[in-house]
């Protein structure tokens, strides 16, 4: 789940992310040429790719080191 600069409530495919550009906003390009501008950072985008793949996959991340 991420928020665009109108406070809209989006959900991307993150398989489909080719890239993250900081503008200072996030900037995401898409494998299909479209792009989104979020108000997450960049770490947030990934850490959120992360863990929607540790659950889709199984996976247990410990984020205690955070």
């Amino acid at each position: 789940m991420l928020t665009k600069l109108n406070n809209t409530k989006i959900v991307l495919n993150c398989a489909q992310i080719e890239s993250v550009e900081l503008i200072p906003e996030s900037k995401i390009l898409m494998t299909n040429g479209k792009f989104y501008i979020v108000k997450e950072d960049a770490e947030e985008i990934i850490a959120k790719t992360i863990e929607y793949n540790g659950k889709v996959h199984g996976y247990h991340f410990d984020h205690s080191d955070r």
